[in-house]
C-alpha cells in the first residue's frame, strides 16, 4: 500500500507540483498573458484584445507597454489599474511637438502608426498646435516630482496612446517610473491584423523619420 502510494506521489503529484511551479515562475519573471482595457491604443490594440506581456525586454522608444496606473496617474478612475501606452521619449530625452510633427531630440519620429487626425488635433493641447515638455510638465494635473522638466528624468519614460485624441497619457499625467512598467505588449502569432502587429512588435526599430 505504501508503495502504491509512493508511486503515486511520483508519478502524479510531483509533475502537477513541476508544472505548476514553471508555470507560475515564467509567469511571474518571463511573460504572462493580459487582456487590453479600453480604446486608447486603437487602431493599433483592440479593447479586450488578450496579448503577451514580455517582461524580460529592455524597453526602448516605440515600445507599447503596461504599467500601473495607480502609482502614475493621479486621476485614475476606482478600479482601474493598468494602462497600455507606447513609450515616446526614454531618460534623457527631449520630447516636443508642432504642426503633426513629434521630435525626440529634436529629430521627427515615425508616425505611419496613426492617421492624420490623431497626429494633429489627436496630439494637440487646449493651449495650441504645439507643446515641449516643459510647457506640459507645468499643469498642476501632473504628479509634484514632474513638475517643471525639460528632459525625462532619470529611471522614468514619457508615454502616449496611439487613440491620442481619448488617451489619458503622459501628456496630462507626468512621466512613468520604470519599477511600475509590468512588460512589453506583444501582439502573438496568431493575429492576423499583420499591420497591427508590425506597428506594436517592431515599431522600434523604425522609430525615427528616416
Amino acid at each position: 500500500m505504501q508503495n502504491k502510494f509512493v508511486i503515486f506521489l511520483k508519478e502524479w503529484v510531483l509533475p502537477v507540483l513541476v508544472a505548476f511551479v514553471v508555470v507560475l515562475l515564467v509567469r511571474t519573471f518571463l511573460f504572462t498573458f493580459v487582456r487590453v482595457n479600453g480604446p486608447s491604443m486603437m487602431p493599433n490594440l483592440q479593447n479586450n484584445e488578450l496579448v503577451v506581456l514580455d517582461k524580460i525586454t529592455k524597453y526602448q522608444r516605440g515600445d507599447v507597454v503596461v504599467f500601473d496606473a495607480r502609482h502614475e496617474d493621479p486621476q485614475v478612475k476606482p478600479g482601474e489599474k493598468d494602462y497600455v501606452k507606447r513609450i515616446i521619449g526614454k531618460p534623457g530625452d527631449t520630447v516636443s511637438y508642432k504642426n503633426s510633427n513629434l521630435y525626440v531630440n529634436g529629430r521627427v519620429i515615425n508616425q505611419n502608426y496613426i492617421d492624420i487626425n490623431e497626429r494633429t488635433l489627436g496630439t494637440e493641447m487646449s493651449f495650441g498646435n504645439q507643446w515641449t515638455l516643459k510647457t506640459l510638465s507645468s499643469a498642476d494635473t501632473w504628479q509634484k516630482q514632474d513638475r517643471n522638466q525639460e528632459k525625462v528624468p532619470e529611471g522614468k519614460y514619457f508615454v502616449m496612446g496611439d487613440h491620442r485624441s481619448v488617451s489619458n497619457d503622459g501628456r496630462y499625467f507626468g512621466f512613468v517610473d520604470a519599477k511600475h512598467i509590468a512588460g512589453k505588449v506583444v501582439v502573438p502569432f496568431w493575429n492576423s491584423d499583420k499591420t497591427a502587429k508590425k506597428n506594436i512588435n517592431q515599431q522600434r526599430q523604425v522609430f525615427f523619420d528616416k
